[in-house]
C-alpha cells in the first residue's frame, strides 16, 4: 500500500511538472519566458539631470507601446530624470511603480530583478547597459554605447539569447 501510494504521489508530481514546463502557454498579456529588457535613457535635452527632449519623450512613448503587451510586472531606472522619464509611459501604462535602482551596485538591481516573477524593463545609461546585458545572462553581449546611441532595447531570455529592436 505503502509502494502504490508514493507511485501516484510521482506520477502527479511528474505530471504537474508537464503541465507547467516549457511547453505550458502563456496567461493572457505575459510571455511564455521571463524576458529582461534593457535600454538607455532616450534622447535627452543638455544639462545636469536633464530631462528627455521632444524627441526622447515621443520615444519613450514609442517604448511603452512596444512593450505593453510583454508581460512586465517591474520597472527600474535610476534616479535621474533622463531615466525616470523613459520608464514613465509605460509605467503609466502598466499601473507598475518604477523602482530606483544605484548604477553604482548592479549585482542589487540583478537580484531584484531575478525576484520579478516576469517579465521586467531596465533603463540603463550609455556607460551602464553593456554591463547590465552582460550581467542579465547574455551569451553575446552589445558593444558598449556611446553618447549618440539611443533606442536599441535589448531582450535577454532566461537562455542567454539576446534579441535587439529599435525604437524609432
Amino acid at each position: 500500500m505503502r509502494r502504490s501510494l508514493s507511485a501516484v504521489l510521482l506520477a502527479i508530481m511528474m505530471l504537474g511538472g508537464c503541465v507547467a514546463g516549457p511547453l505550458a502557454s502563456a496567461p493572457e498579456g505575459r510571455t511564455a519566458e521571463r524576458i529582461i529588457y534593457v535600454t538607455r535613457h532616450l534622447q535627452k535635452q543638455e544639462g545636469v539631470d536633464p530631462s528627455l527632449s521632444v524627441e526622447g519623450a515621443a520615444a519613450a512613448q514609442r517604448l511603452a507601446s512596444a512593450l505593453a503587451s510583454k508581460g512586465i510586472s517591474a520597472i527600474f531606472a535610476t534616479p535621474t530624470r533622463r531615466a525616470m522619464e523613459t520608464a514613465a509611459p509605460l509605467a503609466l501604462r502598466l499601473s507598475v511603480e518604477i523602482t530606483l535602482y544605484d548604477s553604482r551596485n548592479p549585482q542589487a538591481l540583478v537580484a531584484a530583478a531575478a525576484a520579478s516573477p516576469s517579465a521586467v524593463l531596465v533603463v540603463g545609461h550609455s556607460n551602464t547597459v553593456h554591463d547590465l546585458v552582460a550581467r542579465f545572462g547574455a551569451r553575446t553581449p552589445p558593444a558598449p554605447l556611446t553618447e549618440q546611441d539611443y533606442g536599441a532595447v535589448y531582450g535577454i531570455s532566461s537562455a542567454g539569447e539576446v534579441e535587439v529592436f529599435e525604437i524609432l
